[in-house]
Order: C-alpha cells, then structure tokens, then sequence
C-alpha cells in the first residue's frame, strides 16, 4: 500500500557544491549528509542529492519522486507485473532505507521507497 510522496531526488555532478547551495536555498544543514547521498528534511519530506547516477537507464538530469511503501519487494513486483520496466533495481542505500524506480507504461519514471526512520507529519 502506498504510503503518500516522501522524497524527490536530484542528480548531481558535484556533491559538495549541491550541498552548499541547497543548504543556503533551504536555510538548513543536510539531516544526513554521507559521500554517497546528501539529504534535507523539508516540510515533512526529503530532497535528496544523489551524485552517483551509472547503472540508470535514463542517467541524465531526472528528478525522480519517490512514493512510500512498507513492502518495497511486493510493490516493485506489482508494478512490473502491471507493465512498468525496471529503470534501478531495489537498492539498500543505507541505515535501512531501500529504494527503486520504474518507467510506467508512458515513459514517467516512477520511484518507492521504504524508509524506517521517516515519519509522516499529520
């Protein structure tokens, strides 16, 4: 079951100057802040930075939103078994965050994640 929107990542070339930049933009440090990811908690959800885009069919500069699941295995079966096409695989991303996209039928790209530290605000 969908869970409601929770992240939109962003690709970026330069991790540390991204970090800088959205840090000044969003008035706030990264809650987490890693090499391999940078992420910012804004309003209830996360813009992530993410500068390590090999391996994605489309490697350009795609934003990807990423809808939450408590069952990424389920849901990411489901969708293909609908018609989408795996664009990542499920990926542990680290500290238990697990995630993946798909094009959907019409080219959209598509992203779940299952986050065990995100809270949903009311």
């Amino acid at each position: 079951m969908f869970q409601g929107l929770r992240t939109v990542i962003y690709p970026v070339d330069d991790l540390a100057r991204a970090k800088a930049w959205y840090s000044e933009v969003l008035g706030q440090a990264p809650y987490f802040d890693e090499p391999f990811y940078v992420g910012f908690s804004v309003g209830g959800y996360e813009l992530g930075l993410d500068p390590n885009t090999a391996g994605q069919a489309d490697a350009g500069r795609v934003a990807v939103a990423y809808w939450g699941v408590d069952d990424i295995e389920a849901t990411h079966q489901r969708l293909l078994a609908l018609g989408a096409h795996e664009r990542s695989p499920i990926t542990d991303v680290g500290d238990g965050i697990r995630l993946a996209s798909v094009s959907d039928p019409f080219g959209n790209v598509f992203g779940i994640i299952a986050n065990p530290h995100f809270k949903a605000t009311a």
